[in-house]
């Protein structure tokens, strides 16, 4: 298994500034939708779960040998989806043990999300929202680029079927699961 630090950030990558997107989210009740998974399934996050869910969502992964569009390190908290991802392969155990479990969500297709899983020998499942009915039931916050809606980075913590809490905006973006696991730990679930 490869380690996060395999995937470095440039010192240098713009930090996005908290613009009001994720405001609102704190206490939604998750929608009635169902997305493909990388594991071949249909995942309902409505679905009351005793454990909470993790989902951290991503713009989009790079492909190796495939450029990444223009100017992509110039858009602040763009870059880093590789890292972030490692980051939750790497500490999944330890979320597994605080009662939790972990999607990755981007809107890239479930096809173009498998190549990333099995290369970084992922552990949790990566949920496609390519028609946009998760992002558009909670108004996640998205942004464009080269005619692409991609998501801005952000991560739910869901309980119950209700977002519990939300880390946004997330950068850098190698430290997103560990922050996870410090809030899971300082916010157990009492029941």
């Amino acid at each position: 298994m490869k380690e996060q630090t395999d995937f470095p950030l440039p010192a240098d990558l713009p930090r996005p500034v908290d613009d009001g997107a994720a405001n609102g989210l704190v206490g939604a009740a998750m929608p009635s939708v169902s997305l493909p998974s990388t594991s071949g399934r249909m995942i309902d996050l409505s679905v009351p779960h005793a454990r909470r869910i993790v989902i951290f969502c991503y713009p989009k992964t790079g492909v190796p040998g495939r450029p990444l569009p223009d100017g992509w390190d110039s858009i602040p908290g763009a870059r880093g989806c590789t890292p972030q991802a490692c980051g939750f392969r790497d500490r999944y155990q330890e979320i597994i043990n605080l009662k939790a479990d972990v999607f990755g969500l981007s809107t890239q297709t479930t096809e173009y999300q498998q190549e990333m899983a099995i290369r970084l020998d992922l552990p949790y499942e990566i949920l496609s929202d390519s028609e946009f009915k998760l992002c558009e039931a909670l108004g996640l916050p998205t942004f464009e680029v080269e005619g692409t809606r991609l998501l801005k980075r952000l991560t739910l913590v869901v309980h119950e079927a209700r977002i519990e809490h939300v880390f946004y905006p997330v950068f850098p973006s190698n430290e997103n699961a560990e922050r996870v696991a410090d809030w899971l730990r300082e916010n157990p679930i009492l029941s």
